[in-house]
């Protein structure tokens, strides 16, 4: 069978890699970075199906995943939203999510280089999941960082402030460590506790509050800049994943399933290719399967994004 190389490995490169590798199918993962790592991740994956878990064969991973079932939502310090979520988030820090992935895809016998950045060009049976590309234009940024001693309201967390919004996820069972991730409007803000600075310049003054009391864990933080949310620019041929493919506006929780629903899109004919097929039609089938899972979504989410980060919102 042909090998199939994935520039990337996060969340959709790896979940790819496994469900190749348990169909026989050799994989080259290569990812720029190393393991484990802290990412700007809400740390919980909503909308996923265990269908798909299992279709990719991850299922197992998520076993002991913290199950949230309630969602709750302030703008400013006002209360707007408590409710029961039609399907249970499963919570699980990227640090570990990532170090589970990447062991089960060796475990199954598949290549990994780590500190090793590709070429991003198009090429037969090369998937490019490395996420966004750099967009200098964009005025936005998000920022996340773990912080313990912070008490929760229950529920997931989202509290809307004037430009923009942020949410809050326990990921210990006693709620103890609380991963913190925002997306903000760039503003000209400086600080030890730069997260903090943006919730009181959006008016999330009770929020802010709550977190200064708790302790921050200064290796867990990082920020990303620079990236457009919807479709991303790709070059001609080049057969992308993921938040490399489209961004979902993360006041949806949605991305990190995205991650994996867009490696289900592509695995059956990625199969197919590796086995005889045809690169272009398997790219391009590819393409036609994400577009009628995710544009009615992503659409519909980007244009809420708009309208909730406005006062009138």
């Amino acid at each position: 069978m042909k090998r199939i190389e994935i520039a990337g490995g996060g969340l959709a490169g790896l979940s790819l890699g496994i469900a190749l590798r348990k169909r026989g199918v050799p994989v080259l993962v290569r990812e720029a970075g190393s393991y484990p790592r802290h990412k700007v991740c809400g740390e919980f994956i909503n909308g996923v199906t265990l269908e798909t878990l299992e279709n990719l064969g991850i299922a197992g991973i998520f076993q002991k995943a913290l199950r949230h079932s309630r969602t709750r939502w302030w703008v400013g310090d006002r209360e707007v939203l408590d409710a029961e979520m039609a399907r249970p988030a499963l919570g699980m820090s990227r640090w570990e999510m990532d170090v589970a992935l990447r062991d089960l895809f060796l475990a199954e016998g598949g290549e990994l280089q780590v500190k090793d950045r590709v070429t991003r060009e198009a090429g037969a049976g090369l998937v490019w999941t490395a996420g966004r590309r750099l967009e200098k234009g964009s005025d936005w940024l998000g920022l996340k960082g773990h912080f313990e001693k912070v008490p929760l309201k229950g529920g997931l967390e989202m509290h809307i402030g004037d430009g923009g919004y942020v949410g809050l996820t326990p990921i210990t069972e006693d709620g103890g460590r609380v991963n913190v991730c925002g997306l903000f409007k760039r503003r000209n803000l400086r600080g030890e506790n730069l997260t903090v600075s943006y919730l009181r310049a959006c008016g999330l003054s009770e929020l802010a509050d709550r977190l200064e009391e708790g302790e921050l864990d200064e290796a867990s933080v990082t920020g990303v800049s620079g990236f457009q949310l919807g479709a991303q620019r790709v070059e001609d041929g080049l057969c992308s994943l993921g938040d490399a493919e489209r961004m979902i506006p993360p006041f949806t929780g949605n991305g990190m399933s995205m991650a994996f629903e867009s490696a289900e899109c592509a695995l059956d004919q990625l199969v197919q290719y590796a086995g005889g097929g045809e690169w272009n039609d398997c790219r391009s089938e590819i393409h036609d399967a994400l577009e009628r899972r995710f544009k009615k979504r992503v659409t519909f989410a980007l244009g809420l994004h708009r309208f909730l980060t406005t006062r009138a919102g």
